[in-house]
């Protein structure tokens, strides 16, 4: 799950992490009465979205006066933005952040993450920070410090300092570095997240540290145990036919193809799309119904994938271990007939009970064709599309 910088600030803020003070705004009247709480004579008006990269797109703006403010709020909200981030999809912009403004003198990066080939919590920190980010990781390697932690020993002060120095830090800005890496570790930890990001942790001119901007994942799977995060969802950020998904407890993500897919386990449905695509043909979807593919769930299934009208036909491979493929063929029938299907449907099933199966989807009299294993099941899919088109 994905969260708003100024959601990402309350959470720096709660760990000792000191941010700018900034207040959330639904409306230019809000971003006003916001403005007028923060001190000084400069405030940044930040647009909302959950995606990086919004300065470039024009959701940073600095605003010298209240009309100002007014003016930015009201240009941004109630329209939708698209960052290099978001593969051009447009997000809703809801809300803006009204910020202090800061003198920046330098810009760093900090970020902390789950590294899947060390198996470990790991910090990666820059003395290149700002919006290219990106840009200085491909082509200077060397400015990137990278910090995988012992999950025994946890995270000591003395690689703090190590990773302050190595990025030019006076002794001061150490000291700072090395409370606010302090700070990230535990929310980390404590909130189950995948990642944060600090970009920039700016050096002001005065010297200081300090975070200005913020963006926090958190770890699906550990929902259940952060209802304090999940109550943060902004559902209006994610794309529907996922959010409609997560209600059913399937996993779904939308692809760009026209073939959709219907798998029991997640590596098998990555296999899948392989496959299909290997043949010639493009996934519409990634599906993972789970091991309970019961007619109810893949009846749900089915409504996704066919919200899409891109879908020309539909290839379900299902490997049924728990579940008898008898069974699960019953319920592709009945689910077929329910939602009324108008789409060629390719079933490749496996496992217990699977010539029952079969000869339960041959026999339905329905625009069912079974398929003898994953190969030959994407090779109809790709040819049916190929005839519907």
């Amino acid at each position: 799950m994905n969260f708003h910088e100024y959601q990402a600030k309350q959470l720096f803020a709660d760990y000792g992490i000191a941010v700018p003070k900034g207040i959330v705004a639904r409306s230019p009247d809000e971003a006003v009465a916001a403005a007028k709480q923060i001190p000084g004579d400069l405030w940044v008006v930040k647009a909302q979205i959950h995606a990086g990269g919004r300065g470039k797109a024009g959701g940073v703006k600095l605003a010298k006066n209240f009309d100002e403010v007014a003016q930015y709020a009201k240009q941004m909200l109630g329209t939708k933005m698209a960052t290099y981030q978001t593969a051009g999809v447009e997000l809703p912009i809801d809300s803006v952040l009204i910020s202090e403004g800061t003198d920046i003198a330098k810009e760093l990066y900090l970020s902390v993450l789950v590294d899947r080939a060390t198996k470990s919590v790991t910090f990666i920190a820059s003395a290149e920070g700002g919006m290219d980010i990106e840009q200085v990781a491909a082509e200077k390697p060397e400015a990137i410090h990278t910090l995988n932690i012992n999950y025994v020993e946890g995270l000591q002060p003395y690689q703090c300092r190590d990773i302050g120095f190595a990025m030019g830090l006076n002794a001061k800005q150490v000291g700072q570095l090395t409370k606010i890496m302090t700070g990230l570790f535990k929310l980390f930890m404590e909130k189950d997240l995948a990642l944060v990001e600090l970009n920039p942790l700016a050096i002001l001119t005065t010297g200081d540290l300090a975070v200005l901007d913020g963006k926090i994942n958190s770890d699906d799977n550990a929902s259940f145990r952060h209802p304090e995060l999940v109550a943060m969802r902004d559902v209006r950020q994610e794309d529907e036919t996922e959010v409609l998904a997560s209600k059913y407890d399937l996993n779904y993500v939308t692809m760009d193809g026209d073939i959709g897919c219907m798998v029991n386990g997640a590596g098998l449905a990555m296999a899948t799309m392989d496959v299909i695509a290997l043949n010639g043909g493009s996934p519409a979807n990634f599906l993972d119904v789970g091991g309970g593919a019961t007619k109810e769930r893949v009846t749900e299934a089915f409504k996704l994938i066919l919200s899409s009208d891109k879908v020309k036909a539909i290839f379900v491979n299902i490997f049924g271990g728990i579940v008898r493929c008898d069974m699960i063929a019953e319920g592709i029938i009945g689910a077929v007939k329910e939602v009324d299907v108008k789409v060629p449907v390719i079933v490749r099933l496996e496992g217990t009970n699977v010539e029952a199966g079969k000869e339960l989807l041959t026999n339905s009299g329905l625009a069912i064709t079974p398929a003898d294993d994953i190969n030959d099941g994407a090779k109809k899919a790709v040819a049916a599309v190929k005839q519907a088109a």
